[in-house]
């Protein structure tokens, strides 16, 4: 409880260096950009583009009984989202040395801060979502979507998926302390973890025996869950929220206290 409330403290205490923190990157982001943060409502809508061109005309991919399109869309902005969240979340304490050394402030304030401000262009990567969702009902795609109750599950499931972003975040931003390699590491991972995760497939399509083993992945977990109200119109079990909530809360736990322990190193490696 103390922990807890140590951790509480010093967010209300820097919560506006994290703030400043979170602008910083909006303003080095769209900076020069003629277009700005429209590229956050763009970017998603002409991958899934590309993506659908590719998969489902090129490789005639497809999942039987679904809008492949959302499908699709519901895979990248996820997918994405984890990618950029934790690429940044790995870097952000070491491009902050210089601040690190003059200040003293809570170190876990630079993962969380790139995990936030990408998690506020994953919000505005909604929107285009939405709007595909709504567009189905109008004839785009070979199903309609379902919008029902259950999307009021979502903001709980994209919690889930920001908590545990956040504790791989923290785990990837201590190890890049002490072991650099790890940029180059983490890029060829997310590759294999990208192939491994049904963003633009469906794991019917694989043996069962591989099926059985992909269930280990989270991503696969937030994924299904949201592609089960989406595009079903089926509540997740509870037994699939609980798996959400302890990868989320279980992951940051781990990675909170893996970077509490090594955190007092870093000023010898940075």
């Amino acid at each position: 409880m103390n922990i807890i409330s140590n951790t509480v403290n010093n967010f209300k205490r820097y919560g506006f260096l994290m703030s400043q923190l979170i602008s910083r990157d909006f303003k080095v982001k769209y900076k020069r950009s003629v277009l700005g943060v429209i590229w956050s409502l763009l970017y998603p809508v002409l991958m899934m583009a590309v993506m659908a061109v590719v998969f489902s005309q090129m490789f005639k991919f497809k999942v039987e009984g679904v809008n492949f399109l959302v499908y699709l869309m519901t895979g990248l902005i996820m997918f994405n989202y984890f990618s950029e969240a934790s690429n940044a979340a790995m870097e952000s304490v070491v491009e902050n040395f210089s601040l690190i050394n003059k200040v003293y402030m809570p170190k876990y304030i630079f993962p969380i801060a790139k995990c936030l401000f990408v998690g506020i262009n994953f919000l505005l990567t909604l929107i285009p979502w939405l709007i595909l969702i709504i567009l189905s009902y109008f004839g785009l795609g070979d199903y309609i979507c379902h919008i029902n109750i259950y999307y009021l599950l979502l903001p709980y499931i994209f919690f889930c998926m920001l908590l545990f972003t956040i504790g791989i975040g923290l785990l990837l931003s201590c190890v890049s302390v002490f072991l650099r390699d790890i940029f180059y590491i983490y890029g060829i991972l997310l590759t294999i973890w990208n192939y491994l995760t049904p963003v633009f497939y469906s794991i019917e399509i694989l043996p069962e025996g591989i099926q059985s083993v992909m269930k280990f992945n989270p991503l696969y977990q937030f994924l299904t869950a949201t592609r089960s109200i989406v595009l079903s119109g089926q509540r997740p079990s509870f037994t699939t929220l609980g798996i959400l909530t302890f990868i989320g809360v279980g992951t940051l736990l781990l990675g909170g206290y893996v970077f509490k322990k090594k955190q007092d190193k870093f000023i010898y490696y940075i």
